[in-house]
């Protein structure tokens, strides 16, 4: 699979190895060009700009904070049409870092959502984002010998590339939904990043824990 992420940050450093390792195809763009070529050299994947990467990917993954989503999306084309019919794994927060008690976006909307709102014609996904980079670089992601459970919300026809790069770094995925479940997955989020600030270990995390012969698949 080719994979085209925007952003250059904690999350990429994180996700992208365990796809390289996995086969796929990976070009870094991000919004500082040599911060995005040093990390591609770190990892093993090409670097570009985000343009380029957008360009580059069957699959995008986009990976900015709130305060950069848009300018990112702009940039690679989102509100031209250009990302039309790309699958957008989106694994950011719509988190008000000032105050924890509330979400960014007026009635409840997710990033997620806002994605949407800025690719028309995109398949957009909601998922990794309940967890610190320091969980996705674990090999693999497992908590008492059980596999990540990793929920995603959204399109129908991305969920199918978000599941496959999710099971190919050793974790589960769990579909929660249309895409705007990714509010609620969004305000669990913001449970465990308010955790993290005030001192919990950052592989802390919401463990789901299904019935007798029930499946996150």
């Amino acid at each position: 699979m080719r994979i085209g992420v925007l952003g250059a940050g904690r999350m990429t450093e994180a996700l992208v190895p365990g796809w390289i390792r996995a086969g796929h195809d990976v070009l870094i763009g991000g919004r500082t060009p040599a911060k995005a070529e040093d990390l591609a050299q770190r990892v093993g994947a090409k670097a570009g700009t985000l343009r380029e990467a957008a360009e580059f990917g069957d699959v995008l993954l986009l990976a900015v904070l709130l305060a950069g989503l848009e300018e990112t999306l702009v940039a690679a084309g989102g509100p031209e049409g250009a990302l039309a019919g790309k699958t957008i794994i989106d694994c950011g927060n719509a988190v008000d870092l000032s105050d924890f008690s509330r979400i960014a976006f007026e009635g409840g909307m997710s990033m997620a959502e806002e994605v949407a709102r800025l690719a028309p014609g995109a398949h957009v996904v909601k998922a990794f984002n309940q967890a610190h980079g320091d969980v996705w670089k674990m090999r693999p992601p497992a908590f008492d010998g059980r596999p990540f459970a990793v929920p995603i919300a959204g399109d129908e026809e991305g969920k199918a590339a978000a599941r496959t790069l999710i099971t190919d770094l050793g974790a589960e995925s769990l579909d929660a939904g249309d895409l705007t479940q990714a509010r609620h997955l969004e305000a669990m989020a913001i449970i465990v990043i308010r955790l993290l600030f005030s001192g919990y270990d950052p592989l802390s995390v919401f463990a789901f824990t299904g019935g007798t012969g029930a499946t996150t698949t």
